[in-house]
């Protein structure tokens, strides 16, 4: 059961605080400030689907938010519509999907820390198919490209190409099989009930994001918009590209890889593959590569150190 309470000795830092962001008229965002420097660079944290924004800390204070807050950074964590602490949660009743990700949540996320932290720039960290969101908003309104001064995605793609058994039981058959017929019969997906995810998602989401799996073109299945068009016709923020080694299907480095060059060439974009062979103590996965017991010693200085210097991978380690 995920912890909503706005008090705890773990919870927050000492500058920490719970920030609720109405979204629409019925929906809202929970945000959670991790801080112990006021003045630190701030970092926005998106989570993936089927999960809420525990994928960056726990409530003993472990996890990428509470080391980046130790770290002098000023983190802001937020569970998207109708997941983890955001409210309503999500039901049938939940018409929304994708779209509503791109074209408002995310939107609302950047300008609440830009309200916290008046004019600062702000890096972004996401996992899985956050950063797709993140990267389909940054195309979709250049206005907040200019706000946002470096990327790091866990895992994150778009198209999933791997072929493998993994592939075949998580997206063929959990995914689209059991997760259509679920879907039928509750009018969202209940990933949380039948323990395939850590978080439901919505009927409308798990239309659209079905559709982008597939290969083809990044384009937005409810208004046409051509995310991969604009996306080639711009310059991004420095971004650094992270996938895990043993990741055989929800984050291939294959398919990492081609989402970053999705984005159109000659970007500031570097890629960090985490495997024993790179001198990694794990070949990490999907999940472990943010949760993993080892990952606060093995990679996290790296990222932190490559956030303060966001323009050579070499120089983070």
């Amino acid at each position: 059961m995920t912890n909503c309470s706005e008090k705890g000795p773990h919870l927050l830092t000492s500058h920490g605080k719970i920030i609720k962001l109405p979204v629409t008229d019925t929906d809202s965002l929970f945000m959670r400030r991790f801080c112990e420097n006021p003045e630190g660079k701030p970092v926005l944290m998106v989570h993936g689907a089927i999960e809420d924004s525990h994928i960056f800390y726990s409530e003993s204070g472990l996890g990428l938010a509470p080391f980046l807050a130790r770290q002098g950074f000023d983190v802001y964590v937020v569970d998207f519509r109708g997941h983890g602490c955001s409210r309503p949660a999500i039901s049938r009743e939940s018409h929304y999907g994708q779209y509503e990700m791109i074209c408002e949540d995310f939107p609302a996320m950047l300008h609440a820390v830009r309200r916290e932290r008046g004019t600062s720039s702000v890096s972004l960290v996401a996992h899985s198919l956050g950063g797709v969101i993140a990267s389909a908003s940054l195309v979709r309104f250049p206005e907040l490209r200019k706000y946002v001064s470096a990327m790091v995605y866990f895992g994150s793609k778009r198209v999933v190409q791997a072929r493998n058994i993994q592939r075949f039981m998580k997206i063929d058959l959990m995914w689209r099989m059991v997760g259509g017929i679920l879907c039928r019969l509750y009018g969202y997906l209940p990933a949380r009930q039948f323990s395939f995810g850590a978080d439901n998602e919505t009927l409308g989401y798990f239309r659209e994001s079905c559709k982008w799996i597939r290969p083809g073109k990044w384009v937005d299945p409810r208004d046409g918009f051509d995310y991969g068009k604009g996306a080639r016709g711009i310059v991004f923020p420095p971004a650094l590209f992270i996938a895990g080694a043993g990741d055989k299907c929800l984050g291939f480095p294959g398919d990492v890889r081609a989402f970053m060059d999705e984005h159109g060439q000659d970007q500031p974009f570097h890629f960090l593959l985490l495997s024993r062979g790179n001198g990694n103590l794990l070949d990490y996965g999907h999940i472990d590569m943010l949760t993993g017991k080892d990952a606060s010693h093995d990679h996290f200085p790296q990222v932190a150190q490559w956030l303060l210097n966001p323009s050579n991978l070499n120089k983070s380690g």
